[in-house]
């Protein structure tokens, strides 16, 4: 057979580099980018899709020769769109939970080799592991459960000797557990070890200067020590030992997410790390509430309630942080305009309205112009659009097309602390 021309050969040439180059860039590309859905999902979407097709036809019949005697079916068929298409986002989002299973899978084998390594017996006990999360959610969780759980083998659970001598059984057990709680998903990470530590954690804070040394902290004050930047309690650090040192990091992982962990514990009964979770980082139900020109969205799982300033409830701290005396609580007053540099309708705190938030654990005041209504929103990512921005947690579109920004409930009362309008815990308490 005769050789091909020159142009041909370096045109097939050129094809099979390419050829070449497809599978490496396929191989390339992350596990993430697929799912697999169930076809019991798929057909609940199709089913939805046709009742939208539906109504959509009944509105475009009444459109065609309208009248104002069908003012009563319009608002029928505009009923019927809503249910439709709120019916179609709840098919379409359940595409992308996933069972918690996938991020549960891992965990005995790592639980197997600790325990060999660190010479203690350990059973690891799961449940809830079909309890379904966002995907987006379970990727970004994974590493902070692994270091939950690497904590509790090594700081909880005790030698088989020392458990014998405290009339426990030999083999320590740690427990996950996934649920369901209103919007949320709650995972626990329990172990029945010998629980933290209070007056080893308390020193260790006294010694880095973050307690003041005749300082009385509750419980619960003293275990969230264990969050902070470079915090330890190890004696000697190991590639398993020592890992408080990213305890922040954990934190502030599941905090990017919209959540927050708790911390439980009896000393010689174990301990429990709670972590708390939306379902879902695309969509959420939010409170409008107008300051000044502009509308903000706060999640509603945030809000405790609203209710109008009463004046003689609020008190001066320091001649610049303001509380609000609401039944036995003191919230700090926290005005969004001043976080976020805008010009408020009035500036008075008289018959001024308050938004009662709680977020990473603590509770504040949000003084807002109006309250304008609950929706659903679906949230658009600021970083990814425009850049990171303090306070706030992304961005969405309204139904007029105007932008309405998200609070990062936990963001602004952090800003407001760090700003000297919001008093510290130890101040409101007194």
């Amino acid at each position: 057979m005769a050789n091909p021309p020159p142009d041909r050969r370096a045109e097939e040439d050129r094809r099979q580099e390419n050829d070449r180059r497809q599978p490496a860039r396929k191989t390339a590309s992350p596990e993430s980018s697929s799912i697999r859905v169930g076809i019991d999902k798929i057909d609940d979407l199709i089913n939805m899709v046709g009742e939208l097709v539906i109504t959509q036809s009944m509105l475009g019949q009444l459109g065609g020769d309208f009248d104002m005697s069908r003012v009563e079916r319009l608002n029928d068929g505009l009923a019927e769109l809503e249910r439709n298409t709120r019916e179609l986002q709840e098919s379409v989002m359940r595409i992308r939970m996933l069972p918690i299973s996938f991020a549960f899978n891992r965990f005995p084998r790592m639980v197997h080799d600790l325990s060999a390594k660190l010479d203690k017996k350990i059973e690891l006990t799961m449940s809830g592991e079909q309890t379904e999360l966002d995907k987006t959610v379970m990727e970004k969780i994974g590493d902070p459960l692994v270091h939950l759980v690497r904590n509790s083998i090594d700081h909880g659970i005790e030698t088989p000797e020392a458990r014998k001598a405290a009339g426990k059984p030999e083999t320590g057990v740690v427990n996950l557990n996934a649920y369901h709680q209103g919007g949320n998903i709650i995972i626990e990470i329990n172990d029945d070890g010998a629980g933290l530590n209070y007056e080893k954690i308390l020193a260790k804070a006294i010694e880095r200067g973050l307690v003041g040394a005749n300082e009385e902290l509750p419980e619960e004050k003293v275990y969230e020590l264990l969050f902070e930047p470079g915090f330890s309690t190890a004696d000697v650090v190991s590639d398993v030992s020592g890992r408080g040192v990213g305890m922040d990091v954990v934190k502030r992982n599941i905090m990017a997410l919209g959540g927050g962990v708790d911390v439980k514990s009896v000393p010689g009964e174990g301990s429990t790390f709670t972590i708390r979770l939306p379902l879902t980082l695309a969509i959420l139900d939010g409170q409008l509430v107008r300051v000044g020109d502009n509308t903000y969205i706060i999640p509603l799982v945030s809000i405790v309630e609203s209710l109008l300033v009463d004046q003689k409830n609020v008190n001066e701290i320091a001649g610049k942080a303001e509380v609000y005396q609401l039944r036995s609580d003191y919230l700090p007053i926290i005005r969004l305009y001043d976080i976020f540099g805008v010009e408020p309708d009035r500036r008075s705190l008289d018959d001024g309205l308050l938004v009662v938030v709680e977020g990473d654990g603590k509770k504040g005041g949000l003084l807002v112009d109006e309250l304008l209504g609950q929706q659903q929103v679906v949230i658009k990512s600021l970083e990814t659009n425009f850049r990171r921005v303090e306070g706030l947690s992304g961005a969405t579109i309204l139904g007029d097309g105007t932008v309405a920004l998200i609070v990062d409930v936990a963001g602004v009362v952090r800003l407001s602390r760090e700003d000297g309008r919001c008093p510290n815990d130890q101040v409101v308490a007194a």
